[in-house]
């Protein structure tokens, strides 16, 4: 075996490891189906998002780092799982959880892939950055989205009151200031209806 077939070899087990995020299921739900979502779905959608609704990020952004950043920030789930973002107990130990994941799976990449998707995962937990606020925002984003077009499926089953939506998603504003309009609205609407 050569050096090349070494790295290809990382390479390959880092992208098997990653399609495992298709066995991790998210809470929100498909459309109107009572599907639940997966981790590889979520990371495929927010990822179309920044290229569609680039223009209506906070401040300039490189796309391609935000389409990069969306399309590994939820690879830790593939060994921390998905923590639900309405769940308080659940969110104690996730951090540490998540840099545990993030340190044993960047680091089946050879360098300088590796140290290169890991550091946009830190930027964006970090979410300091343009494009780190914007990723957060997109990141948000969908599963209001989600909940919005399946009639609040979601937000029904889990008992999410309209005022936890809004507290929860409010990184939309720092990053997309457009998109947290369009959240209030969604939210609104989904109150008179009887959705949220």
């Amino acid at each position: 075996m050569t050096a090349d077939d070494d790295r290809l070899d990382a390479q390959i087990r880092f992208l098997s490891e990653a399609q495992c995020l298709t066995g991790v299921l998210r809470r929100s739900v498909v459309g109107d189906s009572p599907r639940r979502e997966n981790a590889a779905e979520h990371s495929w959608h927010v990822a179309l998002m920044a290229v569609v609704l680039a223009e209506h990020a906070a401040e300039e952004v490189n796309l391609s780092r935000v389409v990069a950043m969306l399309l590994v920030h939820d690879v830790v789930e593939v060994d921390a799982g998905d923590t639900f973002v309405y769940d308080a107990a659940a969110k104690r130990g996730q951090e540490e959880r998540e840099r545990a994941a993030a340190d044993r799976l960047f680091a089946l990449l050879p360098e300088p892939t590796g140290g290169q998707l890991r550091t946009l995962w830190d930027e964006f937990e970090a979410g300091a950055s343009a494009e780190a606020k914007f990723a957060k925002a997109l990141d948000r984003f969908q599963p209001v989205l989600m909940n919005w077009r399946g009639d609040g499926a979601g937000w029904r089953k889990h008992a999410i009151a309209a005022q936890d939506v809004l507290e929860v998603n409010q990184p939309i504003a720092a990053g997309a200031p457009k998109l947290w309009e369009r959240v209030e609205a969604m939210v609104a609407e989904a109150q008179s209806a009887g959705s949220l």
